[in-house]
């Protein structure tokens, strides 16, 4: 299974950003997807996910209000709508995914089996 990130790019602050992510797999190959990000010299963090089935959504507190994870089940992809953007969302953004086997912890970095190369998202005024 391949993760293909795409949308990143250099904003402002308060400004929004639509991050995708596309799956090469058949429909139903994963039960949950996620968003996690990396700053330099930090731990690859969650951000965000998804149960496939129900659609039911986590987020991590800084983003709750701001981010909203979305899922597309027809066409095998995962977005990330991300408004109201802060010096500190700056990061390298993840899109990851669990196989099949569920309930896993959806915000367990460690649930997640399948992981795109990564996107950089700056925000910077």
């Amino acid at each position: 299974v391949q993760l293909v990130e795409s949308g990143g790019g250099l904003v402002q602050p308060g400004d929004s950003l639509r991050l995708s992510c596309s799956a090469s797999a058949r429909t139903g190959w994963t039960y949950a997807m996620g968003w996690f990000r990396q700053a330099p010299g930090k731990e690859r963090t969650f951000v965000a996910g998804i149960i496939m089935s129900d659609g039911v959504t986590y987020y991590e507190d800084s983003v709750r209000g701001r981010f909203t994870i979305s899922r597309d089940n027809a066409k095998n992809t995962l977005s990330l709508q991300m408004n109201s953007l802060k010096h500190e969302d700056t990061a390298e953004y993840y899109c990851a995914a669990t196989d099949p086997d569920g309930p896993v912890p959806v915000t367990d970095r460690g649930s997640y089996v399948y992981w795109g190369q990564g996107i950089q998202v700056t925000v910077s005024s």
